[in-house]
């Protein structure tokens, strides 16, 4: 009994050692860049305190975009050596991180999540889990950690609960994935399948333990809850399977718990069954085309008053940049970024539609020196706040209460005349113009391609936004909670009257105008624009299409996407251009 006893004591007191956050709470920070604040022997004293795990908007930097840089010296003890050096050393987290982050400790890179300007990809919605190997500690001295943080448009920094430092378990030498055949986990054709997970037990011991398993619709329905007792040898790997089925067309999402002998494990990940057969409730208005005419009528009325100012600090050899300035409806003025080529010619022209809440600059419009990129900021974004500026929160609801002065009505005849512009341009081929844009881009391009209807021939829109409402505020939370919101604090007009003026604006309603050929993206974690509202749009469109699903991410998709998506544009301009 005593020995038993002495073995729980010592094993409560390995636990309490791994489980213990050695982070303190003062971490600093400062505004701006600079490779110094890497160093361990940088003076940060004279920086700010921060409040970690809150954006920096929220604690004295509001509406603050670029960079800024967090950083904490840390003491380890040597009590934690032991058990650091037998499981790899340390496990920092640091929830999430809007946009990108670099992360060093002790001036040595240890992870990074997105990239900056020009190469920028966002991941503010990646959790941040890095490892520490234990030859870079300094036992019982201090240690530096530092954060470099980019954010290019609204809320930035270090979000979020799960923020810690603590020493690698059994749990870290584990690692869980799905094994599905197919790489994007989209499945076709099934209503039942078998489930595989792929457990690794990199341990220099056998895992023995119960792995859970639990099914969820995206409606948060639970499907199916399962478990089975496992047994893994040491540095081996396994694979679980788990029987699921009455399955219908749709997105899933699956946890899967392990729970062993001191330790537990959890991942979770989507799949999708046969997304193209997902059907959504038609909710266009009788006089949905008519709504659109009298718009496109109301912009027609207005001189676009076009002024180009060339802007030669950001002009190359081969192109000039412009900053264009028009009227759009309601006489508001929008403006743009022009690149056009300095080689005569005729020239395919590319629209690039802007990320809500976002400021589009002249280095985010396609970049190739043979084509004429045009890069929009709508009313309320950007350089385009003179005449509308609700900010954000705000511009959702800007006017939702009269479906004739709704902000996206305005937003949408502003990418008409961005395509009006273009085709007003000597340069252009106007047989050869196409639209791309993610998220709040991704709806305006296919916003865009539908009330423009055969002046534009590609559409490529990234998880786009703006579709499938009905469904959206039951299934998203941001920015979807701003409707809800709304409604009530204004419950004489509430949720079916906000409804009723976006079933103007859906995507999914305008889709079938679309004569473009269509490229669509989707992140199949994203839970900002998820998965079911792309589709409801994509479904609906009755022209040539196509989709690619990136089974790993969220809203923001992998760079590599944007060369998918460029060969994709310069193809299908090219084959219109050779007749092809």
């Amino acid at each position: 009994m005593k020995k038993l006893i002495f073995l729980l004591i010592t094993a409560l007191l390995y636990f309490s050692l791994q489980a213990q956050n050695l982070l303190g709470n003062q971490w600093k920070f400062s505004v701006g860049d600079d490779s110094a604040w890497i160093s361990p022997g940088f003076d940060d004293s004279k920086w700010v305190d921060a409040r970690i795990g809150k954006l920096w908007e929220n604690w004295g930097f509001k509406d603050y975009d670029g960079f800024g840089w967090y950083r904490q010296q840390v003491v380890i003890s040597s009590k934690y050596k032991k058990a650091a050096e037998k499981n790899g050393g340390l496990t920092l987290r640091l929830a999430r991180i809007d946009d990108v982050d670099f992360t060093y400790f002790n001036g040595t890179l240890i992870g990074k999540n997105g990239d900056v300007p020009p190469n920028y990809d966002c991941k503010y919605d990646v959790d941040r889990v890095y490892s520490i190997p234990a030859d870079l500690i300094k036992w019982d001295k201090p240690n530096t950690i530092s954060v470099r943080v980019f954010d290019y448009s609204g809320g930035g920094g270090i979000y979020g609960d799960d923020i810690s430092l603590v020493v690698c378990g059994k749990g870290d030498l584990l690692s869980m994935a799905p094994a599905f055949a197919e790489p994007d986990r989209v499945l076709k054709n099934i209503s039942a399948l078998t489930l595989p997970i792929e457990i690794h037990n990199n341990n220099p011991e056998k895992i023995k333990g119960i792995l859970k398993i639990v099914v969820r619709n995206d409606f948060f329905d639970t499907v199916s809850v399962q478990e089975s007792n496992i047994s893994i040898a040491k540095r081996s790997v396994s694979v679980v399977s788990f029987p699921v089925s009455g399955l219908q067309p749709g997105i899933f999402l699956v946890t899967a718990y392990l729970t062993a002998s001191e330790t537990t494990k959890q991942v979770k990940f989507n799949f999708a069954v046969d997304p193209e057969k997902m059907t959504t409730i038609a909710d266009a208005k009788p006089d949905f085309a008519q709504y659109w005419q009298k718009a496109k009528s109301e912009l027609a009325a207005v001189d676009p008053q076009y002024k180009l100012i060339k802007i030669d600090s950001l002009s190359t050899d081969a192109r000039d940049c412009y900053l264009v300035e028009m009227r759009s409806l309601g006489n508001v003025l929008v403006r743009a970024w022009l690149l056009t080529p300095k080689k005569p010619g005729k020239y395919p022209a590319v629209l690039t539609v802007q990320g809500f809440s976002s400021d589009m600059q002249s280095d985010w419009t396609f970049n190739d020196d043979n084509v004429v990129s045009l890069g929009l900021n709508i009313r309320g974004h950007g350089n385009s706040r003179d005449d509308v500026n609700p900010g954000f929160p705000g511009f959702l609801t800007h006017h939702i209460e009269n479906k004739e002065q709704y902000i996206y009505r305005g937003a949408y005849m502003d990418c008409l005349r961005a395509i009006d512009f273009l085709f007003s341009r000597p340069e252009v081929d106007t047989n050869r113009v196409a639209v791309e844009g993610g998220s709040q881009g991704g709806a305006l391009s296919f916003a865009t391609a539908a009330l423009c209807g055969n002046r534009i021939k590609v559409a490529v829109p990234l998880v786009p936004f703006l579709s499938d409402f009905p469904e959206y505020i039951k299934i998203a939370e941001w920015p979807a909670n701003e409707w809800n919101e709304y409604a009530e604090a204004h419950p004489e007009f509430g949720i079916e009257g906000i409804l009723n003026t976006l079933s103007y604006i859906d995507i999914k309603n305008l889709a079938p105008w679309i004569t473009a050929s269509v490229f669509m993206a989707v992140g199949l974690v994203d839970v900002t624009c998820p998965p079911r509202i792309n589709f409801a749009a994509y479904n609906n469109l009755k022209t040539e299409k196509k989709y690619i699903v990136y089974p790993n991410s969220g809203h923001g998709l992998p760079a590599e996407f944007n060369k998918i998506r460029d060969q994709y544009i310069r193809e299908k301009l090219d084959m219109i251009t050779t007749g092809e």
